[in-house]
């Protein structure tokens, strides 16, 4: 039993007395919450590793240690589930358990013993007897087996403060007969983290609120209220479900809930709030003589049954009452000779239907794709479209590193970034000149509020996908603190490749790469990282557009023009133009200029007052010279081009991919693109009369035509590569079970306010 000191430890604690020598602890509180905040903080900034689980995975758990009913509000979920057609499961770490392997209760005998499951496991496992339950000290492993014994969600015992698992769903539970104890927290109190933490829960309940007055609930409100809105608080109480009776040599009887026991009894328990439960026994007309408190998951001995029943012998009482959580705990094969009463509980809540609807809604998938870079902004589009159809149920926003996010706003893709726009066009590796004006312009300022944007969103996002290098997934990373994907756009074996620090970021904090070549691919994998080539995502850029010929005029040569997405691309349209007019003089030939929505056709002309743009903006004319304008995508038009003279970045990619030779300046980005397109580009001094005699002599040149298409195609690589990342997101990241969990849930809602005439939930708020 308890000692004297470990009570009056207790009774401190717990708020009892006001004035004791273990007031001494108090200033060792400070170091566990400085502990604790610096812990949570490099989990929040990545530092730590955070891990999306495979499952959905609602987490139960607390902020104060002792008893606050985790065990069966566990249960009341799990079967909230079950109700909706939905299978859940359960992971429990298990109370010092000899278990090193994630297992299954039930899966041999081993696994049904106490000292490899533990108590609170078998107790549910006996409760839920269709319920896959894992013992697991490793979570994520342990919904890993769950998802693999064919659960569809996964509810964890005991996880609030667990921060290497992201979780859908974060309940915390508030034991309302002592709530905060001292309000200290460890080892001066009994709270495990400040109260400040509860911004983090989703959802507060209240439990054993019948065992509370008004007034006491309303005042734990109050204390609440800093931290929680009150539509995110419920109140619990605890009902007796039914009496059990363990007798001499008679088999287990359940009586029911109003047969309570008479005469006088001892109430043993080892549970973490051992006050409550001789308060409910009290408030259930059981008449205890004596109380005989044990450490939480105490394991019985005979000893300890003995000393119990002379002191029965003692005061003459009928019987004993504990918990049913002390049965697993009592010695196997024990025989008591007086009978046994275990009152079986349930918790109920005040408002179930309010309950599942915010459940409901926090199980809605939310995904976010990031990039960095205009071109990469065009990857970023395709893939959230991809995944916007692929995952219908879930919201899917944009996160653009670079300018306004013009690209997802026009595909109808919320942006949550704050729109930043340098004289650059972004940040610039490769000029010191354009990297000084943009921190002249505000660039600190404009990382900074990217940066608290991000901070702002943590806990809000699956797994991100980022498009782009690793300075995006470092900035993702410390935004939201879990490993993103990374569709790695920027770096290649033919650029140099990665840096070892690179490849040491990627193995320890990336959840998978996928490359732009194979080479790439194979080179990561040495270095310990995930990384998969499944096409180069650039060619995704095609999708399903065809070519219309028509948007071509039937005369001579077809020539592309793309003066890119950056600002710059005013003065380098002057020079393409220029260029156009030279080769007008020299070819037969036509001309198409696509624009990067970044890019006004109107500020061209402007700039150039020897152009003169149509009324309806689609030729440009500079005497009998015209350029059809178009803002389609590039693929589009591109198809039916002979040839390109680009000096963008993403579309001289897809162009070369596409076949057809490209034609761009020396400069130091252009000098790094040409490792990647090889034999497939030529680079020219940066004046008209270059780019116009390069592609003059292509184009004459049949043989130098055809070995720089074919090594276009074979240096760019093949399509296909966002359908495969889609397939991942959809099954080892769960996100299609995610979808059809949120679906059904809903459903069974709608169907279940309908059954019952309540005001349920509106139209709208579920799915059809």
């Amino acid at each position: 039993m308890m000692s004297k000191i470990v009570r009056n430890y207790l009774k401190y604690a717990r708020g009892g007395s006001k004035f004791s020598p273990w007031s001494i602890l108090y200033p060792f509180q400070f170091v566990t919450m400085a502990w604790m905040r610096l812990r949570i903080g490099l989990y929040k900034r990545g530092i730590f590793s955070v891990t999306d689980p495979v499952l959905p995975v609602v987490s139960i758990g607390n902020i104060s240690l002792g008893g606050t009913n985790k065990t069966p509000m566990t249960e009341l979920v799990v079967r909230q589930f079950i109700k909706a057609g939905i299978n859940a499961g359960l992971v429990s770490r298990g109370y010092k358990t000899k278990s090193v392997t994630p297992l299954w209760v039930g899966q041999d005998e081993d696994s049904l013993k106490r000292e490899i499951a533990g108590d609170e496991p078998l107790m549910l496992a006996k409760r839920l007897p269709n319920v896959r339950i894992v013992v697991s000290k490793n979570r994520i492993k342990g919904v890993e087996l769950l998802a693999s014994l064919g659960v569809e969600v996964a509810v964890t015992d005991d996880t609030f403060q667990h921060k290497k698992m992201a979780r859908d769903v974060d309940i915390v539970l508030v034991d309302s007969t002592c709530p905060f104890g001292n309000g200290n927290v460890l080892p001066a109190g009994l709270m495990r983290e400040p109260m400040s933490s509860l911004k983090r829960a989703d959802m507060v309940v209240l439990t054993k609120a019948n065992q509370a007055t008004k007034e006491e609930l309303e005042k734990i409100k109050q204390q609440l209220k800093p931290w929680v809105n009150e539509d995110r608080i419920y109140i619990a109480e605890i009902k007796l479900e039914s009496w059990m009776l363990f007798s001499p040599n008679e088999e287990v009887k359940v009586l029911p809930c109003d047969e309570t026991p008479k005469g006088e009894y001892i109430a043993f328990s080892a549970i973490g709030n051992a006050p409550g439960f001789y308060s409910f026994l009290n408030d259930k007309g059981v008449n205890v003589v004596a109380r005989r408190s044990f450490r939480d998951h105490h394991m019985f001995t005979k000893e300890n049954i003995i000393e119990l029943e002379e002191d029965a012998i003692k005061l003459g009482v009928k019987g004993f009452i504990c918990t049913e959580k002390d049965i697993v705990n009592l010695p196997e094969g024990i025989s008591m000779t007086l009978p046994l009463y275990i009152p079986t509980i349930e918790v109920i809540l005040d408002d179930e239907i309010s309950f599942c609807r915010r459940l409901y809604k926090k199980l809605k998938p939310q995904l976010i794709v990031a990039s960095n870079g205009y071109g990469e902004d065009a990857i970023g589009v395709e893939l959230a479209k991809k995944i916007r159809k692929r995952f219908s149920s879930a919201d899917v926003k944009a996160f653009s590193f670079v300018g306004s996010g013009m690209h997802y706003k026009e595909a109808g893709i919320p942006v949550v970034s704050p729109s930043t726009n340098m004289p650059s066009g972004g940040v610039i590796k490769y000029s010191l000149v354009d990297l000084l004006k943009d921190v002249r312009h505000g660039l600190g300022n404009d990382i900074r509020s990217q940066l608290e944007c991000l901070h702002e969103m943590t806990d809000m996002y699956r797994t991100p996908v980022c498009v782009g290098d690793i300075y995006l997934m470092l900035n993702m990373l410390w935004g939201q603190g879990m490993r993103p994907l990374l569709v790695a756009t920027a770096k290649s074996v033919h650029l140099h490749g990665h840096l070892r620090i690179e490849e040491w970021l990627l193995k320890k904090r990336s959840r998978n790469v996928w490359t732009r070549d194979i080479e790439t691919a194979e080179a990561l994998q040495e270095a310990g990282v995930k990384a998969v080539y499944a096409g180069n995502p650039v060619m995704d850029l095609l999708g399903d557009s065809t070519c219309d010929l028509s948007v071509w005029p039937d005369k001579g040569f077809r020539i592309l023009l793309l003066p890119g997405s950056r600002p710059r691309a005013y003065d380098d349209a002057k020079l393409i133009l220029d260029s156009a007019l030279e080769l007008a003089k020299r070819i037969d030939c036509c001309f198409a200029m696509v624009l990067a929505p970044t890019i006004s056709a109107d500020k061209i002309a402007s700039i150039l007052p020897e152009w003169k743009l149509s009324f309806d903006g689609k030729t440009l004319e500079c005497g009998e010279i015209k350029i059809f304008m178009f803002d389609d995508p590039v693929a589009t038009v591109a198809k039916g081009a002979d040839i390109l003279i680009g000096l963008g970045g993403t579309a001289n990619q897809l162009c070369a991919g596409l076949g057809i030779p490209v034609v761009s300046i020396i400069e130091t980005g252009k000098l790094r693109q040409k490792k990647l397109l090889k034999e497939a580009e030529i680079l020219v001094k940066p004046d008209f009369k270059s780019l116009a005699d390069a592609t003059e002599n292509i184009l004459l040149n049949h043989e130098l035509y055809k070995e720089m298409s074919e090594a276009g195609i074979r240096n760019l690589g093949g399509t296909g590569a966002l359908d495969k990342i889609v397939d991942y997101c959809a099954n080892v990241l769960g996100w299609e079970n995610r979808c059809y969990i949120y679906d059904k849930y809903g459903k069974y809602l709608e169907e279940t306010s309908k059954d019952n005439h309540s005001d349920g939930l509106k139209i709208g708020d579920v799915p059809k």
